[in-house]
């Protein structure tokens, strides 16, 4: 007799394509502005439902199987969350007593999305109260007036997920070098990026003033000296890359060698760089990418004098 199975699928499942599939922002750039836009909606929902926590770690979103979430937000004793669906394209709003929202992911104008969103919430009975006004945008329009933002590509908004899938699993097996304070792997949804920050356990200087935040945020984000890593997926003019950065900058920093040769220092960016077509096209996009985050990280560890005997397992010892 077979053993009865003790689920059963409930869909088929989906070619995703290459494992790390292309990401050409001149394909897609008006879906990426939009929906950096769509996910800081959803991002100051979170802002506004949870308490702070150090870092603004509060405020980021997360990778799942099927998209991006903000995971469970208490509003009150009940519990809301919000999922971008990019299998079947759509934002789920749950709570834990059993109600559902679901908007369609569709060209659509901020300002509709926003409407939908809040019309939701509110149907849901979990109103919720955000500044309406983006940040880290250049001459921000506030939600419900932005009717020029309103491009959804679903192929390329599936393919920006399958990426963050894929970064976040390989920073996973980066984080897990390290012993001493290091962040989650999570998505700032201000600048669209996924990234992953180790620290010294050393205080750092007050951090100058950044456009397009407060003080209060930029200094919380830096109040401590910190290596951090990420990938962004660019802008108009601007080709997707892997990044890594210290603060405060240790003396010799930009000079120090690192790999793989793909990988250099950014003036511009104030930060090391890794095209993302490099990591993709490589034979084995995997250990390209761990390399870059390991001697990035090395650059600043070593530079700054990190105890690093205390801070990372032996795996993270290379050198």
């Amino acid at each position: 007799m077979q053993p009865t199975p003790s689920s059963t699928p409930i869909s088929s499942s989906i070619d995703s394509g290459p494992v790390w599939p292309a990401l050409p922002q001149s394909a897609w750039s008006e879906t990426c502005a939009t929906l950096q836009l769509w996910m800081q909606i959803v991002g100051k929902v979170r802002l506004a439902l949870t308490p702070p926590i150090n870092h603004t770690w509060n405020v980021t979103l997360y990778p799942t199987v099927r998209g991006v979430t903000t995971s469970p937000m208490a509003h009150g004793t009940r519990i809301l969350q919000i999922d971008f669906d990019f299998l079947e394209h759509a934002l789920l709003l749950q709570t834990s007593d059993g109600g559902v929202r679901r908007i369609a992911l569709r060209p659509m104008t901020v300002a509709a999305f926003y409407g939908d969103v809040v019309a939701a919430l509110a149907e849901l009975g979990t109103p919720v109260h955000v500044w309406p006004v983006p940040v880290e945008i250049a001459k921000p329009i506030p939600f419900e007036q932005d009717e020029t933002h309103k491009a959804y590509d679903p192929e390329y908004a599936q393919r920006f997920w399958r990426i963050l899938l894929q970064t976040n699993r390989v920073f996973t097996v980066f984080r897990a070098r390290f012993i001493g304070k290091v962040s989650p792997i999570h998505l700032f949804w201000g600048a669209l990026d996924l990234a992953c920050s180790r620290f010294s356990g050393r205080t750092a200087p007050e951090h100058p003033s950044m456009a397009g935040l407060p003080d209060r945020v930029t200094r919380d984000a830096y109040s401590h000296e910190v290596s951090s890593c990420g990938f962004w997926p660019g802008a108009p003019g601007i080709e997707p890359f892997f990044y890594s950065y210290a603060y405060p900058e240790p003396p010799g920093y930009r000079e120090y060698p690192i790999a793989p040769a793909s990988g250099a220092f950014d003036a511009t960016m104030g930060e090391f760089v890794l095209p993302y077509e490099e990591v993709r096209r490589s034979a084995d996009p995997d250990s390209v990418l761990l390399q870059f985050l390991q001697k990035t990280y090395e650059a600043a560890a070593n530079c700054a004098g990190w105890d690093r005997t205390a801070l990372e397992t032996a795996a993270g010892r290379s050198s």
